[in-house]
């Protein structure tokens, strides 16, 4: 027998980079497929459970080049526009951002724009999602002070400025805000009080009309979905909160409570 192979087929692959989905309430891996879309892109899942981009059309140079990327365009100088659904409901859509050409540096592999390194994309639990049992709760409706109902809004929970939890609100104003961590009792702020099982916490609400959607009581009352569902980026919301409409209110959560609060934003 001869050593000489003839090649019949040659497949050649470039990854351009990983999107991993994860519980925005527990930061696990989601690891079943989402719907991910983006202009120009192929996105696949592998068996990792990872959302691979094969192909992007503002990168096509890189298709070809295998020992070395080109060097224009830049790292991270192209914005890829992400929308992610999850056909089986249990999280909302959203709208993500993420930033093209990956670092290809192997020196660089610990980055969070690596290469190397799937981003990870937080999804936030819809209102019929499952809680767990020793989880802070809170069910929120967020509506304008005009009567529509606002879809698309952040809730955050905060305690001295740090971020508890969060959520999104769908396209009837509902939204679900789990809270994880709450110890079932702590130390009070109550000077006649030792420990406490319940903390005082500030809950948020950031709305921005350009991208969020606003939807009449009477069609919410009818069950009548609009055309199409808000899909907001949480994080550009979370960047932009000193420069959007929202509102705040002072309560108190606690482990294995389960909480029903409505809330008005007044809008320009």
């Amino acid at each position: 027998m001869s050593g000489v192979f003839a090649e019949r087929e040659r497949v050649e692959t470039r990854v351009l980079g990983a999107l991993r989905c994860i519980d925005a309430v527990t930061g696990t891996p989601v690891g079943r497929a989402m719907e991910l879309q983006a202009d120009g892109a192929d996105i696949l899942l592998n068996r990792s459970g990872l959302h691979i981009i094969r192909r992007a059309a503002a990168l096509a140079a890189h298709e070809a080049r295998f020992d070395s990327p080109p060097a224009l365009p830049a790292i991270g100088s192209v914005v890829l526009a992400l929308t992610i659904s999850d056909p089986l409901g249990v999280y909302l859509p959203r709208r993500a951002t993420l930033a093209l050409p990956r670092d290809p540096d192997p020196a660089n592999a610990a980055g969070a724009n690596s290469l190397f390194r799937p981003a990870d994309l937080p999804l936030f639990p819809s209102p019929s999602a499952p809680v767990a049992v020793n989880w802070a709760v809170l069910r929120v409706s967020v509506a304008a002070g005009t009567g529509e109902h606002l879809g698309g809004a952040l809730l955050r929970v905060l305690r001295n400025g740090n971020v508890l939890g969060r959520g999104l609100s769908d396209w009837r104003g509902e939204a679900l805000v789990p809270v994880a961590g709450v110890p079932v009792t702590t130390f009070s702020e109550d000077e006649d009080s030792v420990v406490s099982n319940e903390i005082d916490v500030v809950l948020q609400v950031i709305f921005d009309p350009a991208t969020g959607l606003l939807t009449p009581a009477a069609q919410v009352r009818d069950g009548r979905l609009p055309a199409t569902l808000p899909r907001v980026d949480p994080g550009a919301l979370e960047a932009a909160a000193g420069t959007l409409p929202g509102t705040t209110r002072n309560i108190a959560i606690a482990a294995r409570r389960v909480q029903t609060l409505s809330l008005s934003v007044l809008l320009p």
